[in-house]
């Protein structure tokens, strides 16, 4: 990470895309991470959207290969999954107490130190977005940059509280249900993805769906009453030094919330990306096909990035 040229070295043979499992205990319970790459490497942490992993989150950025070279030729990945998000996870014990955000961000700085590792690059999506610049607002030191697709930073309005919790009730009393599935569809896809009666759904939504229904409905359902009960953190964000790049679809149900979180960091480290992509998967692979070699030196190598850029027309 030490060069500081015009060019982005990418090694174009894809790199082993085989993960290394471990189980960290951390001040609040035990967390999943998956490790891939060379651990000498400078790290890049990732946190997933609710109800996902990072094998169902991540995948359509991984299957280009392009990004996947250039990222597991620059860093070490670490896939942190929310607890009970995992594969093959059981049912958290009801006895266990509700993590709040607050509890899952400090589970970052625990893993963080299991790996021995001490300033970090850091990519969200939406509830994983807010977890992680949670993270780097209690722990700047920690933070060298953050990636935000379809981020967070407010507290919920109350049609998004009172959606929530609707969400939630079915997850407690039925689990991942057919309900529950479509209703998260809806967040992770658009429209037209998602089909009709005279259209098929998608493979990605079918994909998708096989994956929602190895998710425990009782996890899920933690996760959504912390992310249900986070708070504002916006006036925290101006206060911010790492470099952060939003990237955000036009058509997304999160496109005002990241349009307010960008006006609220410092100008001079942060930038804003749109794009016209409906839907948090295709805007996942989409990132992946953003290779256009300027922003990906800007965001990997953490120097000057324009503030706004907005893309239009086809990739």
């Amino acid at each position: 990470m030490g060069d500081s040229s015009d060019s982005v070295s990418i090694d174009m043979e894809t790199p082993s895309l085989s993960g290394k499992e471990y189980v960290v205990e951390t001040c609040c319970g035990y967390v999943s991470v998956s490790v891939y790459g060379d651990q000498d490497k400078p790290a890049l942490v990732t946190y997933p959207d609710l109800a996902l992993n990072h094998i169902s989150c991540f995948q359509g950025l991984f299957f280009c290969p392009e990004a996947c070279s250039l990222l597991l030729h620059n860093f070490c990945i670490y896939h942190i999954s929310p607890p009970g998000h995992e594969l093959g996870a059981a049912t958290i014990s009801p006895d266990d107490p509700l993590l709040s955000v607050d509890d899952l961000a400090d589970q970052i700085a625990d893993v963080l130190n299991y790996f021995g590792l001490d300033a970090v690059m850091c990519m969200g999506v939406t509830a994983g977005a807010y977890i992680l610049t949670l993270f780097a607002m209690k722990y700047r030191q920690r933070v060298l940059g953050l990636i935000l697709i379809s981020p967070l930073c407010n507290a919920p309005s109350w049609t998004e509280w009172l959606y929530n919790k609707v969400l939630s009730n079915l997850l407690y009393y039925y689990g991942m249900c057919g309900v529950v599935k479509e209703l998260l569809l809806k967040r992770y896809f658009s429209k037209e993805a998602r089909g009709s009666a005279q259209v098929p759904e998608s493979d990605g939504v079918q994909a998708c769906r096989r994956l929602l229904d190895e998710r425990q409905g009782l996890n899920v359902w933690r996760f959504l009453e912390a992310m249900n009960g986070r708070q504002d953190i916006s006036d925290g964000l101006r206060k911010l030094r790492c470099r952060s790049l939003i990237y955000v679809g036009e058509s997304s149900p999160f496109h005002f919330e990241a349009l307010d979180m960008n006006s609220k960091l410092d100008r001079r480290c942060s930038a804003l990306v749109e794009v016209c992509i409906t839907g948090l998967f295709p805007l996942l692979l989409k990132f992946g096909l953003c290779v256009y070699p300027g922003l990906w030196h800007h965001v990997l190598f953490i120097e000057t990035i324009p503030y706004r850029f907005r893309h239009v027309g086809q990739w």
